[in-house]
């Protein structure tokens, strides 16, 4: 029998351990690192004695890892049941949890249900058909792209009428801000985040490097962002755009894909191997094809589930 008790951040490396292990199951080798474990408990979003719960046996060994958290104010909850490759029943006794959970933060945030979604590896099909089974229904599915290079990129020359700054200052970062919220308005999984919340939940993670914030404007006119960290940076040596986005209005110009090569030139300098990002592969832009045009290629899927509770 497992005993349940609340997370805490000293319990960040037995979690990792445990993530580690699921992945290594699934992918065969890890897909996170310690510091991506402390930034998700650091979520000014998740609760700790309220949002999460660890499962561990008989010994103390950490054998089950669950989660809901509502990054902002819409109805969707993420969530996540991580159980310790070869131990049975304990994924149906958490599971509950963490879909109660999903819709009481729904009914917090003044919604009448929720929509829980939760990401599942296209190679992980026992955890497929778990998810199945509590019924969820498949929503879209996030690429992860790849671009490798070997050596130095050449910076792509900077459009006419654009110009660049960087996010080390409030009011860059609070402009590129409004441009991510503007420019993601209508995809999947989108929720509308104040800017607070938003600097606070990137804040909290140590990749987070703002130097690497780049925000283009046309005439003056805030159009697009890109915003890169290093949380690939550790155990695949390569850079990582977390966000690229364009307003509508600035669309078909070009400044995403000089946004991208950009970001390319600016990893290899740092003596990365490579970049990476996540795509949706339903995106409301084209904007899998633009990053297979510029060079990236797919090296994971991850498939979006989604059930109401």
């Amino acid at each position: 029998m497992h005993t349940l008790s609340r997370p805490r951040p000293e319990d960040a490396a037995a979690i990792h351990e445990l993530v580690a292990a699921r992945d290594v199951a699934v992918l065969g080798v890890p897909d996170l690192t310690l510091d991506d474990v402390r930034g998700e408990l650091a979520e000014p979003a998740f609760d700790l004695e309220a949002d999460g719960w660890l499962a561990r046996d008989a010994d103390g060994g950490l054998d089950g890892w669950a989660w809901a958290c509502a990054p902002g104010d819409g109805d969707v909850v993420d969530v996540e049941v991580v159980v310790r490759p070869g131990v049975t029943g304990l994924a149906e006794r958490l599971w509950p949890l963490v879909l109660g959970r999903a819709a009481e933060l729904g009914r917090a945030r003044g919604h009448a249900t929720a929509s829980a979604s939760v990401g599942v590896y296209r190679t992980d099909q026992p955890q497929r058909a778990l998810v199945q089974g509590y019924g969820f229904e498949p929503g879209t599915s996030f690429y992860r792209m790849r671009a490798d290079f070997d050596g130095p990129v050449e910076p792509p020359p900077v459009p006419a009428g654009v110009s660049l700054e960087t996010g080390e200052s409030d009011d860059v970062r609070r402009r590129a801000h409004r441009v991510h919220q503007d420019g993601f308005a209508g995809h999947y999984g989108f929720t509308p985040t104040g800017y607070d919340q938003w600097y606070e939940r990137r804040q909290a993670h140590a990749t987070t490097d703002w130097s690497q914030l780049t925000l283009a404007s046309v005439g003056g006119e805030p159009a697009a962002v890109c915003l890169g960290n290093d949380q690939f940076a550790a155990d695949e040596g390569c850079g990582y755009v977390a966000l690229l986005a364009v307003l509508p209005a600035f669309r078909g110009r070009g400044l995403g894909r000089f946004l991208l090569r950009h970001a390319f030139a600016a990893d290899a300098a740092r003596g990365r191997k490579g970049t990476i990002l996540h795509v949706d592969s339903n995106n409301t832009t084209p904007a899998l094809g633009l990053y297979e045009s510029a060079g990236m290629r797919p090296v994971l899927i991850i498939d979006m589930w989604r059930r109401t509770v």
